[in-house]
Formats: C-alpha cells, sequence, structure tokens
C-alpha cells in the first residue's frame, strides 16, 4: 500500500470515530465540550492505532498459508467494512444520547470504533505489508478528524455524522476494488 491509499483507508476508518464524536460533541455542554472532546479524540486515536497492530500480529501468523487468496481476503475485508458502515449510517436509529461521558463509556465507544481497524491490520498482514506507519497514520488521523468532528459537533448535528460514514464505507470499498483490480491486472 502506498501513503495515498493508507492515508485513505485511515480517512475511511475515523469516519465511524467522527461521526461518533460529532453525536456526541452535540450533547456535551460549553463547559465540558473541550474535556470531554480531546479524551474522546484520544481514545479513539489510541485504539485506532493499537488495534490494525492487533490485527496485523494475528494476520502475519497465517498469512503464508493463505498467500495465494491474499488480494481477495484483502479485498473482501474491505468491502465488508465499507459495506456494514454504509448499511448502519443508513439504516441506523437514533440512541438517545445524555451528556455524559465518562471514562468507561469513551473506552467502549473507542472499542466500538476501532473493530474495523482489527480486521484491516489482518489486510495488511495478509499483503505482507509492514503496519508501523499504516497504524501511526490511522491513529493520527483519527485523533485529529474524531477532534475536529467533536468540536463542531453542535453545528454539525447528526445528519452529517451519517453522511461521513457512508462517505468512509465507499472509500474503504474503493481501495478494496482497486487491491483486487491491481492483483488481476499486474
Amino acid at each position: 500500500m502506498d501513503l495515498l491509499e493508507v492515508l485513505l483507508v485511515a480517512l475511511g476508518l475515523s469516519m465511524d470515530a467522527c461521526a461518533v464524536s460529532i453525536g456526541r460533541g452535540t450533547a456535551l455542554g460549553s463547559s465540558e465540550r473541550v474535556r470531554g472532546v480531546l479524551a474522546m479524540a484520544l481514545f479513539f486515536g489510541l485504539f485506532q492505532a493499537l488495534m490494525p497492530i492487533a490485527g496485523w500480529y494475528i494476520g502475519s501468523s497465517f498469512a503464508a498459508l493463505i498467500e495465494q487468496a491474499d488480494h481477495w481476503i484483502a479485498a473482501l475485508l474491505l468491502a465488508i467494512i465499507g459495506g456494514r458502515m454504509i448499511y448502519e449510517s443508513l439504516s441506523g436509529t437514533e440512541s438517545e444520547r445524555s451528556a455524559d461521558l465518562s471514562l468507561r463509556l469513551i473506552l467502549v465507544l473507542a472499542l466500538a470504533t476501532s473493530i474495523d481497524a482489527l480486521a484491516v491490520g489482518v489486510g495488511i498482514a495478509v499483503l505482507a505489508e509492514p503496519i508501523l506507519v499504516p497504524a501511526t497514520l490511522i491513529g493520527g488521523v483519527t485523533f485529529i478528524i474524531s477532534l475536529a468532528g467533536g468540536l463542531l459537533g453542535s453545528r454539525l448535528g447528526d445528519q452529517f455524522g451519517r453522511r461521513m460514514e457512508v462517505i468512509g464505507g465507499i472509500v474503504l470499498i474503493g481501495i478494496g476494488t482497486r487491491i483486487l483490480i491491481s492483483h488481476l491486472m499486474g
């Protein structure tokens, strides 16, 4: 994966965290907004950086066994992740929000929004790519986008959050398609 692809994956993966940050940002009072949004962005970025590494180690352990199908697996994982993001954003119902933003809630949200990054890490391992740069970029991009989303949450609202998840899903499906086409053409 080249740098542009890694950045696009990072953007795609960060959309869930951004959507959650926007939603939670709309629920936070002005006095707790900066502290709460900063905490969310830090944990979201950290989890998004660590989960691909964990997935990479899991994927590396069995990559030699599936070398013949690695491009299919990577494309399928990205398509499933992207498709799920699009489906959930279009069919999701609004859950009630409270202004509560405890450490426990932040950790649960960070884990929930980073599960996709674990699968991406497996895909990167299957492609026999190194993980440090992608994981760092994924975490950094997620931090920045989550911070911006949380701070702008009250202005952007829930509708834009859903659109961002759709865009993120489309980006991931597009990257999976590109991996598959590159392999078939090359």
